[in-house]
């Protein structure tokens, strides 16, 4: 599967399925040679970005935020061909929503406020010398800013 014909399908699921779509592609591409735990790193990276409100609303608009995920930086074209990898990110990314719809203390969090990470094999932000909360395979995850979950729009009484 194209990258682009991944992309374009979560355009047109329902959007808790889009949601899972976008990140499990988000794993693929960015952890896919990593541990479980490491992907589970990236996975808790990208909720804790969609609750604070700050890259979009929705998984797919984080990940698919400008130069911030693999799904942005890499060329549509991109084939995602390794099976037994999809199939890993994708159990990965499943298990990691369930556990981020759990109240707060009651999350399994990986890197705890992490708001960012990165391979420095391959990138250099100028964001890489922030608190490091830890280093799991290859990536360092870092605490650039503290996010916090938007709050909840108050509910208008029906007129």
């Amino acid at each position: 599967m194209k990258l682009a014909w991944i992309l374009w399908l979560a355009s047109v699921l329902p959007p808790n399925a889009a949601d899972s779509l976008c990140l499990s592609t988000t794993l693929y591409l960015e952890a896919r040679d990593q541990s479980v735990q490491g992907q589970q790193a990236v996975a808790e990276v990208a909720l804790r970005r969609r609750d604070s409100g700050l890259w979009g609303d929705d998984v797919c608009s984080v990940v698919t935020a400008r130069k911030q995920f693999a799904p942005t930086i890499v060329s549509p074209n991109t084939r995602l061909s390794n099976v037994d990898a999809w199939g890993e990110a994708v159990s990965v990314a499943l298990e990691a929503e369930r556990n981020w719809a759990l109240p707060v203390g009651e999350r399994k969090e990986i890197v705890p406020g992490a708001s960012h990470f990165l391979a420095a094999s391959i990138a250099s932000p100028s964001w890489r010398n922030a608190y490091q909360v830890a280093k799991i395979g290859d990536h360092t995850f870092l605490k650039v800013q503290t996010l916090k979950p938007r709050k909840p729009e108050p509910v208008q009484p029906a007129s």
